[in-house]
This record gives structure tokens, sequence and C-alpha cells, in this order.
């Protein structure tokens, strides 16, 4: 596609008004004023046929396959192929959705002479997770008298892939992993001893007699005791309710006190705990899924996922490794809330079958509905008795015990409290029914989500409940 540039509209106004005035005034130059305009048009129309080629030997290729993380700037490499290598000037556009957003709506550069291949970064920032494509660049060249502006698509693929952002999660976690030996851990009561065999010792009188090893006694002429250590390459699943209710927008817990009910939170204060308008529980439960992720593969043990809403989505079995891992994320990062409720029979029917070895299940899902809540105490006798069940949701604004605000100032805030706390014992009353089934319930903080997630895990290895 051709299309007249700025200059040849100002050459075109600047010789048109004149000549035509002239033609009109003295009609003895009218034939001088058209043979002025026809060169004028000629000169346009050749320099028209001669940019036709403008974008000949001319492409853009761009990478398979670009990985981001959700809020957090990046970059996209374009490397344009000039054939010709001649010098010449080159705007190019992106199709980008509405999603990855670009400071640009085009970009213009010059091609150097004598260089076949040329880069160029084009910024955006991504707003929302998910997997976009970018299928074709829009290119245009000037015609060589720069009259015309040659327009023209050219084929580029590529797949923007945007995870989510765990740079915030994970400097609110990194003090559970420093190596500080046992200085300022809370004291837990281990349960058994460490089943797996770590080295062998020398005998020192008061240790167990089932614990000699017997072949190495003899071999060396002397008592010889083995060591245990604490079971590692256990296996842990996050179970990740993706139904309707996790479409829901993420609130500020209940223990997070504004000074006055006139002010808004600021922005400065969302960005502190890594919350933003219109997240949803999904994308919390994501974020501390991966995180919890990277703490079991320190820990050693293995790490599976499995989301669900009316079925099963997607099953990842336990594994370890950054490959694993990075699978794990891609199974993630395109998951979106079904409007759809969820069906925890089949979750169990399914997780009895699959899962043989006894693991750690952490469910992460919404129970605050009474008729989901005993769909859940029912398909959960499936499974208690053989793995270790720990039941988290985010605690519902305003679901704490009554008397506990103190900033009750009218009388449909007596009546919220109330609609609140009977919220609070309905959830307390469904955490004793599961406790009787040995299936843990927690209410988590929207702000410390993450945290809290990782402390119940090391606090299960501690004790080696598993």
């Amino acid at each position: 596609m051709i299309v007249p540039r700025t200059r040849l509209l100002t050459w075109f106004a600047l010789l048109a008004l004149p000549f035509a005035t002239l033609a009109v005034a003295v009609p003895e130059y009218a034939l001088v004023a058209g043979g002025m305009a026809g060169l004028f048009v000629l000169l346009a129309l050749l320099d028209a046929v001669m940019g036709l080629g403008a974008l000949d030997g001319l492409s853009v290729e761009l990478p398979q396959v670009v990985r981001l993380s959700k809020d957090r700037p990046g970059g996209l490499d374009l490397h344009l192929i000039n054939a010709p290598q001649h010098q010449r000037e080159v705007r190019l556009g992106l199709p980008l959705p509405r999603e990855l957003a670009s400071p640009h709506e085009d970009l213009t550069t010059l091609l150097p002479a004598k260089a076949e291949r040329s880069r160029l970064n084009w910024p955006f920032q991504p707003l929302k997770r998910g997997n976009y494509v970018l299928d074709h660049c829009r290119l245009e060249c000037p015609s060589p008298m720069g009259f015309w502006s040659v327009r023209g698509t050219t084929p580029a693929r590529c797949e923007i892939r945007v995870y989510p952002n765990l740079l915030t999660e994970r400097k609110s976690v990194a003090a559970l992993f420093l190596n500080r030996g046992q200085f300022g851990i809370h004291a837990l009561r281990q349960v058994g001893k460490g089943r797996d065999f770590e080295k062998l010792r020398e005998y020192v009188p008061g240790d167990d007699y089932g614990e000699i090893h017997w072949k190495a006694t003899a071999k060396r002429g002397k008592p010889v005791t083995k060591v245990f250590q604490i079971e590692r390459t256990q296996e842990v699943y996050v179970i990740i309710d993706a139904s309707r209710l996790s479409a829901r927008e993420a609130a500020l817990s209940s223990e997070f006190k504004v000074q006055s009910s006139k002010l808004a939170t600021t922005e400065a204060q969302l960005g502190t705990l890594n919350l933003k308008p219109g997240t949803s529980v999904l994308e919390r439960y994501l974020t501390a899924a991966l995180v919890l992720g990277l703490a079991a593969e320190q820990q050693g043990d293995l790490f599976g996922l499995l989301t669900f809403s009316d079925r099963v989505q997607s099953f990842v079995r336990a594994k370890n490794g950054k490959a694993h891992y990075a699978h794990c994320r891609d199974a993630l990062y395109t998951l979106q809330p079904q409007l759809v409720s969820p069906d925890f029979e089949e979750l169990a029917a399914f997780l009895r079958v699959r899962l043989r070895r006894r693991a750690l299940l952490i469910v992460l899902t919404a129970l605050d509905d009474p008729l989901l809540a005993e769909q859940f105490e029912r398909s959960m006798e499936l499974l208690c008795r053989q793995h270790l069940i720990l039941v988290n949701m985010m605690q519902p604004p305003g679901a704490r015990p009554l008397f506990s605000a103190p900033d009750v100032e009218k009388v449909d805030d007596v009546y919220q409290r109330l609609g609140g706390h009977l919220l609070w014992h309905r959830l307390r009353e469904l955490g004793k029914t599961l406790q009787h089934r040995g299936v843990s319930f927690s209410l988590l903080d929207n702000e410390r989500l993450s945290a809290q997630l990782v402390t119940q895990y090391l606090q299960v290895k501690r004790r080696q409940l598993i």
C-alpha cells in the first residue's frame, strides 16, 4: 500500500494555490501554470513508481519465545534484515495487545549502509498474565523523493509468555531460607526420628542396638552405628481451585488496619503488599504455589501441581529440578478462573487413583459457601487416611469475631460486623470438623499468603508428619 506523505501535501499546497491564482488572475500564463502543475504531477507519479520496491529485501525476525514476568518492564528484540545493504529509513509497527503496554505506538530507525542485519529493542510492560502471539509486523519506507510512504506487512511470529511476578513474594519469604543454624527458629516437637540413612559412625554408649550396622561392625572389628536424617524426596502437591469463587478480587485481610475509613489505601501501600486493584484470588494462589515450589526444591522434596474446577484441568506429577519447575510454571501461567462450581468428589477420585504414595496435599480453595463446604467434607474422607492434607483459603473480608473491631460508628456497621462474625464462626466450625478427620484448615492473610504457606510446609518437614 502507498500513501502520501506530508512532503507531498506541503508541496502541493505551495504550488497548486499560486499556480491556480496565477491562471485566474493572468489568463496569458494559464498554459505555463498548467505545465508546471503537470510537471509536478509527473514527478509525484514517477516517485510513486520508483518507490514501489522500497520494501524489497526488507524483513523482520522475532524470537520464537519471550518469557517475562507480570508488571516488570521488558522488551522485544527485533532483527531487521536489509538484504540490499543500503541506507534507508524504516518505520515499524507491532500489533501488541492492550495487556502489553508500550510507550511507543511505532518505532522509526535508520538502517546503516553495508549492514545486512540490525537490531532494535521494543520496550513494553506486561500488565496481565497469559500467552500472547504476534504473527506479523508492519513496515513503512519513504519513496526516493519522499513524496510517498510505502507500507507493507511481513510475517514474523513470536510467542510472549507472561508469568506471575514472584519478586515481591520471594523477598517476603527470603528470611525463611537463610542459613542461620538453629538460631531464631521456634522449637517444634519432632515426631519420630529420621528415616533416611545418612552415614556411619562409631558406637557410643547408649545407642540403640537396633541401629547398629552389623556388617560394618564385623568388617571393622568394632561396633558401628547408623545415623539417620530427616526424610527427603517426599511428594508435595499444591492443589489450586480455579472455579468461580477464585475469580473474586483479593481484598486486604481483616488484620490490616486503615487509620481512617474515609482515606483510601494509597498506591504505595498496595505496592508494598504486592496487591493491585483487580488482583484475583486465583492470581494470589498461583504466585504462592510457585513460591512454595521453590521452597520444596530447596528442601530436596518433589513438587507437583493440580488445578481443577468442575473437572481436573491439569496435573503435573511431583518431580524436582529446574526443567520440572519450568514445566510447572508453564502449566499455571495461562490458567484463568472458570465460571463453574468446583467438583470436589471428582478431585478426590482422581487423586485416589493417581497418588499411590503418601504425600502432602496443600489445597488452595474457598469454602465460605456452605454447600461447597459440605461437599468438600464428604470428598476428603477418601484421602485423609492416606495423605496429609492442609486446606487453606484467604480470610474473607470482615470475617472475624464479634467485638474485635472498635471502629463501629453506625447501625449498619453493627449488622456488618454481625454478618462477619457468623461467617467466621461457620468457618471455625468447619475447621473443627475437618480436624476430626485429620485435615488441617487455615485462614490465611492476603498480604502474607506465600510466607504462611511456606511456614506450614517447613513445620510439617521439621515434625516429619508426612
